[in-house]
């Protein structure tokens, strides 16, 4: 089970929105898929569920072409949209009866239902009209319609947009729980959506692909910078600490608190206690500052 994008690119009359695209998805990860506002993501996650074609290269979902096989493919996707469009006036119960028919589950609908609506979370609210839900129990709603064939791939697309912080907790355990045995591509905006339940994160930045690693090694895609932290007892003089060799910026936090940027292979701290000494300093307290995945981001993403 998995999802293998190569080569992809879309154009909109003349303008490119997505240029060359590759990555593979394996079954068991979750990949967030990351970049800013018109980067091409919602547009990549279109092509792959087969509502627009690619302009060239190939989309393949277990195995299947999206192109020459869509309802096959169509039937192997979950896929819940950024806007996530519900019949408002039908019931939770009713709509994932429904919803479950154009899967043609027959006698199984009913378990299935019910064990959507379980997973969920949906109990209390499954006998209320669906425009009468808070918008993190349609999400809930979203999220059932989007498992109710029991599928091996699904596309997420900003699923926690709009929740309060309660909610996109449980949304996010929900990820994780249906996650243990699918191949899920999750968009979102929401970075520390990204590195609470994504094994790994794909950047997409002005059509291209700019960074494809494991969450916890993308830091090392960006610019390669190191921060330290550190608080003398008394004031320290600019042009003083400029005598440390190595530095490469220096940024005044507080009167005696500094952040010393340096290049990534360069570990300061030992020249610091040094340099304190020799001028008859206290280090009150000395931090290695770690790059997170929103500086990375940005490093990333320049220019947007």
């Amino acid at each position: 089970m998995s999802i293998k994008v190569e080569e992809v690119t879309k154009f909109y009359g003349k303008q490119a929105a997505l240029k060359k695209v590759s990555f593979e998805i394996h079954s068991g990860e979750i990949a967030g898929f990351i970049g800013p506002n018109g980067a091409g993501k919602s547009t990549l996650m279109k092509i792959i569920t087969g509502f627009i074609p690619q302009t060239e290269g190939t989309v393949t979902v277990n195995g299947k072409n999206v192109l020459e096989n869509p309802l096959e493919v169509k039937q192997s996707i979950g896929y819940l949209p950024e806007n996530n469009p519900l019949y408002l006036n039908m019931y939770v119960k009713e709509y994932l009866h429904f919803v479950a028919g154009f899967y043609k589950l027959g006698k199984s609908t009913i378990e299935r239902v019910n064990d959507m609506i379980q997973l969920t979370g949906l109990e209390p609210e499954m006998h209320k009209r669906i425009g009468a839900l808070s918008k993190g129990f349609r999400q809930r709603v979203g999220l059932a319609q989007a498992l109710i064939h029991n599928p091996s791939v699904l596309i997420l697309d900003e699923p926690t947009s709009g929740l309060d912080p309660n909610q996109i907790v449980e949304i996010r355990d929900l990820i994780k729980e249906a996650g243990r045995d699918k191949t899920i591509l999750l968009s979102t905006h929401i970075l520390q959506e990204v590195e609470a339940i994504c094994q790994r994160t794909i950047i997409i930045n002005k059509g291209e692909i700019v960074a494809d690693d494991k969450t916890a090694e993308i830091y090392s895609h960006s610019s390669q910078k190191q921060t330290i932290v550190v608080e003398f007892n008394t004031i320290v003089e600019e042009n003083s600490l400029k005598t440390i060799i190595g530095i490469d910026n220096l940024i005044k936090l507080q009167n005696n608190l500094w952040l010393i940027e340096t290049a990534a292979d360069i570990d300061l701290r030992q020249q610091i206690f040094e340099f304190a000494v020799q001028n008859q300093l206290v280090v009150l307290s000395m931090q290695k500052k770690e790059k997170s995945l929103e500086e990375s981001f940005r490093d990333l993403t320049k220019g947007n």
